[in-house]
């Protein structure tokens, strides 16, 4: 994540850094992840806006997992609860796209979904459990290490659940200022506070700096 000293994470009005782009693509290509997961929020962007088709009195579609392709050099993985984002593929690049999903979606979302392409798994009948969100895609697709990039929510999801390994950060010299869009969006009140370890901190170009933390687990 780059987020600004005081843990935004919405770069709207914020000064142009050129060097942001590079130095995160820079940090990132080491780790050789298998895929990438963020919100329903953060991933509208990529999906596009394709019409979803009204249905059309088809049987109705079995809630379970439906796999378009397992053998995708990387994936892009979005947490979409209800079923919203309107994908015009099933793949970002060369990126095979995977839903995750609650049984509470429409069977008619689930006839979209397989027309696009985009493979599905489900996380749970009324609310996503990420432990089982994390056990299907390396059951699933072999996936074993996963970059957890957003938003807030997502990001608060997975810390609150303890699900997280490391966190890495390029502080942006950039003082937001706002209330929202908090780097973890976790819960109203006391949070779940994890104890962080300091790995590496570098200054990079731009005025960055590169820090690395890896969460203290108590044995």
């Amino acid at each position: 994540m780059a987020p600004s000293v005081d843990g935004r994470i919405v770069v709207d009005g914020w000064p142009v850094l050129r060097e942001l782009t590079s130095e995160y693509e820079r940090t990132a290509a080491p780790l050789d992840a298998d895929a990438w997961i963020i919100g329903r929020i953060s991933m509208e962007p990529y999906a596009g806006r394709a019409r979803i088709p009204a249905a059309r009195g088809k049987p109705s579609v079995p809630r379970g997992d439906f796999i378009v392709r397992a053998d995708a050099p990387s994936y892009a993985i979005a947490i979409d609860p209800a079923g919203k984002l309107q994908w015009e593929a099933g793949s970002i690049d060369e990126e095979h796209v995977v839903a995750v999903l609650t049984e509470q979606v429409t069977d008619r979302y689930l006839a979209f979904l397989r027309a696009q392409g985009v493979s599905y798994l489900f996380g749970g009948k009324k609310r996503i459990d990420l432990a089982t969100v994390l056990r299907k895609p390396r059951s699933r697709f072999g996936i074993r290490r996963l970059l957890l990039e957003g938003g807030g929510k997502s990001n608060g999801s997975f810390l609150t659940a303890d699900l997280i390994d490391e966190l890495r950060l390029h502080l942006v010299p950039v003082a937001d200022g706002g209330m929202a869009t908090p780097l973890f969006d976790a819960v109203e009140g006391p949070g779940p506070s994890r104890r962080l370890r300091l790995l590496r901190v570098e200054r990079r170009p731009g005025n960055l700096l590169w820090v690395r933390y890896r969460v203290a687990r108590t044995a």
